[in-house]
């Protein structure tokens, strides 16, 4: 009995043992050697910001980079000021950033002369779906309902979006609107500043359907003030989330994540992208980020340097079509 008592205090100990380790000998051959900057392209409060915060902070309390790390905000231009920022420091791993999928629609649309090649790709951390809001007492009951709208007129169901259009907010809303057979192009959107903003639009009656990472929506949901016609998830989400259908379970193909990856500078060695893995490797093992996670109705996928290359080379082709489909992707 006393043998198996000891096992949970045993785990823990294993566990703080593997966070203090030190990098693997091929890492060893680097290690920052000045403060860290980890940027993030939205102001302080953000979603993003929060996120780098808790971060930084769980880096810190579990000595994983032995010099200090501070988040350094960058807004603007719909992320295309941090990624400027980021490209200008070639070769400098001391500067990463925590980005999001503007980082391929920028490009796609022209709106940033960087793709995801200019960068180096360091780790996935967390996946965010894209939920479909309505008021509690808007007569689109279901997806179906939805889906019969776009199929009859889709011009007159304003949509808001935000923070800018080509983004994934977007993309969602036209996967599901061409799976009802509508053309996209004319798809009444609306865009406002930030999630908060196009939530209060939705229920002051200013737009009839928000598309939003899905978890801006549980207050709203708990409070009985918004309806959730589905989600553009792969499976249903877990907690209060998981009484909304996804889009696969209406007969609709539409799976679109507002992703959060971590990226550098072009020009990084093997070495340092080693490192870099390795911390955030130890970062999304702690309970700490399991908690922020599970706070922000996000899903944790994490993936290495070069399944994240993939990744991100996938869905700029996914993205594309989407976005040619509106109007909106400059020619490549």
């Amino acid at each position: 009995m006393s043998r198996h008592r000891t096992l949970p205090a045993c785990a823990a100990a294993l566990f703080t043992a593997f966070l203090s380790l030190p990098q693997t000998t091929a890492a060893q051959n680097w290690a920052p050697t000045r403060p860290v900057e980890l940027v993030v392209a939205v102001s302080p409060g953000g979603g993003i910001d929060r996120m780098a915060r808790s971060i930084q902070k769980i880096i810190q309390d579990y000595k994983l980079v032995e010099q200090p790390v501070s988040v350094v905000n960058k807004p603007g231009g719909a992320s295309t000021i941090a990624q400027v920022y980021l490209h200008h420091r070639a070769g400098d791993a001391h500067t990463i950033e925590i980005a999001a999928t503007s980082l391929l629609t920028n490009h796609i649309i022209g709106r940033s002369p960087f793709d995801h090649t200019a960068f180096t790709p360091i780790a996935m951390l967390s996946d965010e779906y894209i939920g479909f809001l309505v008021r509690a007492d808007s007569l689109f009951r279901n997806g179906k309902d939805l889906i019969g709208q776009f199929k009859s007129n889709p011009v007159v169901l304003p949509i808001g979006i935000a923070t800018a259009a080509g983004n994934t907010n977007h993309i969602a809303a036209a996967l599901v609107a061409k799976a009802a057979g509508a053309d996209v192009k004319k798809l009444k959107i609306v865009v406002f500043g930030s999630g908060g903003e196009s939530t209060t639009a939705l229920l002051g009656g200013h737009v009839g359907l928000v598309t939003t990472p899905s978890a801006n929506g549980i207050p709203h949901l708990q409070a009985g003030r918004m309806r959730m016609l589905g989600v553009a998830a792969p499976k249903r989400l877990e907690g209060a989330l998981s009484v909304v259908p996804t889009w696969k379970e209406q007969g609709v193909n539409a799976v679109v994540a507002n992703w959060r990856p971590v990226i550098a500078p072009r020009g990084l060695t093997p070495a340092q992208i080693r490192y870099w893995e390795e911390v955030f490797a130890k970062v999304v093992q702690t309970a700490e980020w399991k908690t922020e996670v599970e706070a922000s109705g996000a899903v944790s996928n994490f993936m290495r340097s070069r399944e994240l290359a993939a990744h991100f080379a996938a869905e700029q082709k996914r993205f594309r079509v989407t976005l040619t489909e509106l109007g909106m992707a400059q020619p490549q």
